[in-house]
Order: C-alpha cells, then sequence, then structure tokens
C-alpha cells in the first residue's frame, strides 16, 4: 500500500482538481512517491469545459477512505471442480492451505483446505480405514472434498460494514468477488480485521467535514490549502501547510519553481485555470502578489506553442474559465444550491454556505423562488441550522445573499441590506472565503 492520494474537497472546484493533478504529478517528478490524484465528486461544469479544453483525464473518483475488501484481496489460482484432489493438495502447497475451486462461468464453487480435507478423509474412510489407497483418493474429484459454504464478500464492500459477521462466522478465509458474483480472490480473517490504511494528503481544505467520507480511517500524511484551520486530529505528525493566498494551485506552482522544474503545458493550464477561478481573474480580495506571480510563471508553461492554449494570455483564458462555470439557466436549482457548497460549524449552529457564479445578477429574478426552495430542501436534507447561497456577478463584482428562513436572528445584523424580493444586496463581496464567511462567523461566536 505505497499508493497515496493526492485529493481535494467534496464538492470539487476547479482550485480543488487542478491543484490535486499537480501535487499528484510534483511529488512523483521531485520526491519519486507513488502518488495518484484523486477527487471527491463529481466535476462541475467549468472544470469539466477545462480538462476537456486541455485534453486531460479527470481524477480517480474516491468517495471515501474506508479500507474495502479488495485491500486485502490475493488473487490465487483457482481449480475446476472436476480436477483431481492431488491438484488441490499441489496449489494448497503453494498457497499456504488453500484450493479454490472456481466453476468454469467464474462463479466460486468451494474451497478446499486442511479442515475440508480432513472432513472428506472422514466421511470417505469412516472410523477404520479399509483397502482405499491415498492414491485412489487423491484421483477424486476436488467438488467431492470442497467447502461450498465458505462466505463471500463483495470487493468494493466496506470492511466496517461486514465485522460483525466476520467475527461471527467459523471461518477464516472468505471469497471475494465482483459484482457479479464472479471469483476475483481470497482474503483471510486476520488480514480483514487488520486492513492496510489507505494514504490520503488533503488539498485545498483541512476540516473534516469537507474531506472525504471516513477519513479518520485512513493515514494522512499532509494538507496543502489556503483556507482557514479546522483541521482533522491526526495519530502521528504530518506536514501541514496553509498559506494566504488566493489559491491552491499557486502554492503547487511555488513548490514546483522552487524545485526547478517545469510542468507539461496542459497541466500548467489546469492549475491557470484554478487560480484565476479562485482569485476572479486575479480582482478577488484574495489575491496577493504571489497568485499574480504564480499566474504568469504558469502562463509561461501553458501557452508555449503547441499548447492547447497557445496563443491565449491570462485576461482571455480567464474570461473563458469563469464563463465555463458562469450561469444560472444552464443546472437545475438543486445543482446550483449543491455544486460548490461548503459546511461550517460556529457558535453551536451547523450551517452551509454555496456559492454560483453569474455574468448579470439581473437573470436571478427568473429562478430566485427556485432557488430558494431548494436551499430550503438542501437544508432539512443535511439537518442544517441555516444554509446561505451567494450568488456572484464576476464582471461587476458584486453578490446577492439568499439565506433560508428560520435562520437565527443574530443574522438579521448581516451587514448586507435586506432587498424587496427578500434576496440581500451584497456590493463588492465576491470571496466566501475572505469575505461573507468571516462576517457570519463573527456573529454566531459573539
Amino acid at each position: 500500500m505505497s499508493l497515496v492520494y493526492v485529493i481535494g474537497h467534496v464538492n470539487p472546484d476547479t482550485d480543488s482538481i487542478a491543484s490535486a493533478m499537480g501535487y499528484a504529478w510534483l511529488l512523483r517528478e521531485r520526491d519519486g512517491a507513488d502518488t495518484i490524484a484523486a477527487r471527491a465528486g463529481a466535476l462541475n461544469p467549468q472544470t469539466a469545459w477545462v480538462l476537456k479544453t486541455l485534453g486531460l483525464d479527470a481524477p480517480t473518483l474516491l468517495t471515501d477512505a474506508s479500507p474495502r475488501f479488495e485491500s486485502v484481496m490475493k488473487r490465487l489460482d483457482t481449480l475446476t471442480p472436476d480436477s483431481q484432489l492431488g491438484a488441490a493438495w499441489t496449489l494448497a502447497s503453494k498457497t499456504g492451505g488453500l484450493a479454490p475451486v472456481v466453476s468454469e462461468d467464474g462463479k466460486p464453487f468451494g474451497l478446499i483446505n486442511g479442515l475440508s480435507l480432513f472432513k472428506y478423509f472422514s466421511d470417505t474412510l469412516g472410523p477404520r480405514p479399509g483397502n482405499t489407497t491415498v492414491r485412489e483418493m487423491m484421483a477424486a474429484p476436488c467438488k467431492d472434498a470442497a467447502d461450498t459454504n465458505v462466505p463471500k464478500y463483495a470487493a468494493n464492500g466496506h470492511i466496517r460494514d461486514s465485522l460483525n459477521k466476520i467475527l461471527r462466522d467459523d471461518y477464516d478465509d472468505y471469497w471475494v468477488v465482483d459484482e457479479n458474483g464472479n471469483y476475483l480472490g481470497m482474503a483471510r480473517q486476520r488480514d480483514t480485521l487488520n486492513p492496510p490504511r489507505l494514504k490520503i494528503i488533503l488539498v485545498d481544505h483541512n476540516e473534516p467535514r469537507q474531506a472525504i467520507a471516513a477519513l479518520e480511517e485512513a493515514e494522512l500524511l499532509e494538507i496543502l490549502d489556503h483556507h482557514r484551520l479546522g483541521n482533522p486530529h491526526t495519530h502521528a505528525p504530518i506536514r501541514f501547510t496553509v498559506d494566504t493566498v488566493g489559491s491552491t494551485s499557486t502554492l503547487v506552482t511555488e513548490q514546483t519553481v522552487e524545485a526547478g522544474l517545469s510542468m507539461p503545458p496542459a497541466l500548467a493550464g489546469a492549475l491557470l485555470a484554478g487560480l484565476l477561478a479562485d482569485t476572479l481573474i486575479l480582482t478577488s480580495p484574495t489575491t496577493t502578489p504571489r497568485d499574480k506571480a504564480a499566474a504568469d510563471r504558469l502562463s509561461r508553461w501553458a501557452f508555449v506553442g503547441g499548447s492547447p492554449l497557445h496563443g491565449e494570455t491570462i485576461q482571455s483564458y480567464g474570461q473563458q474559465v469563469l464563463s465555463a462555470g458562469a450561469g444560472l439557466s444552464n443546472r437545475t436549482p438543486e445543482e446550483v444550491v449543491s455544486t460548490d457548497i461548503k459546511p461550517f460549524e460556529a457558535g453551536g449552529f451547523k450551517f452551509a454556505i454555496a456559492q454560483a457564479e453569474v455574468t448579470d445578477l439581473l437573470q436571478l429574478s427568473e429562478h430566485l423562488t427556485s432557488l430558494t426552495e431548494a436551499l430550503g430542501a438542501l437544508k432539512d436534507k443535511r439537518g442544517l441550522d441555516f444554509a446561505i447561497l451567494l450568488i456572484t456577478d464576476v464582471v461587476r463584482g458584486a453578490s446577492r445573499l439568499i439565506v433560508t428562513s428560520n435562520y437565527p436572528p443574530i443574522l438579521n445584523d448581516l451587514p448586507y441590506p435586506p432587498l424587496p424580493d427578500g434576496t440581500r444586496d451584497a456590493p463588492g463581496v465576491v470571496s466566501r472565503k475572505k469575505q461573507l464567511l468571516p462576517v457570519v462567523l463573527g456573529l454566531l461566536e459573539r
């Protein structure tokens, strides 16, 4: 289990996907690590457009870190039911005492081990062995000596969900099968009760509520982020980098430069998209001089001849990236309120803030009722005290807020005046992280 997954937050945005891809690449190139980029959810329209434009594959989908039966499986050689028992004896001597018997259709038939052989010999010979020779017994078909009651577990099944059954069963070995019930391998109880932990590096987040499920069952190696602290408990010291820049893609770029490396054009284009999306083409209040320097470096790598982005500029490419993710009409209300959403806890309240980008706030009026209903349904489904949708005009740098009903009275003090349609006006607010969230936390925690 030397493989390390580099993964961003649930409901991943472009910076989360790009920084996972970029950091996995950097760790392989710089450190020789066995890393793979992963994602904790579906791609949003903006990220899908970026990857398609650049000709890049999406990272591996990894929705939870809980060990599965495939992680403790060994694909042992098999025999057919009509194979001679002598062949099972030979195979078992190589596998630690197991001879899996699999039918020609690929389904497990039975397992031959020491116990099943003893039972077969006892049943065949009886209490007083007669004239039957060992040679004759070894010529018998495997189906006569196989235990056909061995439990089966799906390869992608979570081990934790079957622990009670595993502990109750009298079996020490189990079939591991695919979704069609076909043989994949065998698992031993001792390995199942102590499975290897997935090795995880988190990028673009550090709060457990925003991470993949069952993170506590994984081995967390490192965190690379640019958000507020809310980091998970760890059993051992880890490398932890949280810095005040506008995107995690900036941090990955800086480490690449420090290593004296140059990213491939397409990957550089993905990181540049993540940086420009998070900083609204370097105009967001979260933007720092380091982000601008990283954008210049990435554009030099990404816009070279032969690249899918040859001839672009930071401004032209950034406008395409923002346009690919903006708009309310091309998504359902449920997708708008759940695609880019982050959960938080403060002052005894559980809440979430979603953000959607548009090129003109005028389009909000025709979608306001459906968005308000979808936001309320999301709040109830997730058991939240309230939820906020920040709708941001990426062209004019202004936002409107939709807040679910029955919110804590303290939110009446939000410095964003209510409008006749029930929304709140937030001129100049474009950043959930640096502008809206600190205001909400300040009210809830005072």
